[in-house]
């Protein structure tokens, strides 16, 4: 290792590439053409229902989509993609919008039927015989968002792709680092999707009760592997141990700050959830007891 002032000249070069590299946004087709070809689909089929049934073309819903699609676009175009692969805190920040900001999001403007009506008609025909209950893909949706299914399978593809050698290899190949943000994305729809309960609907709701305590122990799951980042007291990830340091911070802080964003972030979110069930829970009780007293008076 070089020392002295022709060190410290190598490093501060070394860190001012990385620094310019990371300082621009990206563009990638085989990102942004799914992007376009999803929010063109979105948009027709909104304005279709909005003219059909003003119920599923309401503006909040449209307004969500765009949250959600903005999310995707910071999380994997913006000079945070790049700096995720010098900075562990830039990539939890960059799991985080795409965990708890776009799936929810997403969830949340009701997605399949707009898009079922951007489509022709033809292929909007074909779409709704595979999208049934009785068909093999809607049992198999079925089996996926069920409360233990959904929670076991966002959980291990957390902790898994969170393990130092996936997640260095993620790091080192921007396919497998794409396979990985996949994962992480269409995991979140999978934890996010019993909890929302978006369209098409193939099991019956699950109760109040049951959602807030599966988001309880999946706030658990998140705190503990945020807590791990946050005190263990080496670097567990061999690529941001070696990477120059752009800010600040060391390898050991950058890992404390990654820590405290997915513990942070993520357990806002789930508690956040747990009290809009909370009161809607209470408000379907008093709704329910309403009646009975004044029947009773």
């Amino acid at each position: 290792m070089a020392h002295g002032p022709a060190g410290a000249v190598s490093a501060g070069a070394a860190t001012a590439v990385v620094a310019a590299e990371v300082s621009g946004w990206t563009a990638r087709p085989e990102v942004l053409v799914p992007l376009a070809l999803g929010a063109s689909l979105y948009a027709v089929g909104w304005w279709r229902l909005s003219r059909r049934a003003p119920g599923h073309g309401h503006p909040a819903r449209a307004l969500l989509a765009l949250v959600a699609w903005v999310s995707i676009v910071l999380a994997l175009l913006s000079p945070l993609d790049r700096l995720a692969h010098a900075l562990f805190v830039a990539h939890m920040t960059q799991h985080m919008l795409l965990i708890v900001v776009a799936a929810p999001a997403l969830l949340l403007a009701d997605p399949f039927p707009a898009v079922i009506w951007g489509l022709p008609r033809v292929a909007r025909r074909g779409v709704r015989r595979w999208f049934r209950r009785v068909t093999p893909l809607g049992r198999l949706w079925r089996a996926l968002t069920s409360l233990p299914l959904a929670w076991l399978g966002y959980a291990l593809i957390l902790g898994l792709w969170h393990l130092p050698t996936p997640y260095d290899a993620a790091l080192g190949d921007r396919f497998l680092h794409d396979v990985e943000h996949a994962c992480f994305f269409l995991g979140a729809v999978l934890f996010w999707w019993p909890v929302i309960d978006p369209a098409p609907h193939f099991r019956p709701a699950a109760p109040h009760a049951r959602r807030i305590v599966y988001l309880v122990l999946a706030a658990f799951q998140t705190a503990a592997l945020g807590l791990l980042f946050t005190l263990t007291p080496r670097v567990l990830y061999p690529s941001y141990a070696s990477a120059p340091r752009l800010t600040g911070l060391s390898a050991a802080d950058d890992q404390v700050w990654g820590g405290v964003v997915m513990w942070g972030v993520g357990g806002v979110a789930d508690m956040l959830a747990v009290l809009i069930l909370l009161h809607r829970y209470f408000g379907l009780e008093e709704r329910t007891a309403r009646p009975e007293v004044n029947r009773a008076a």
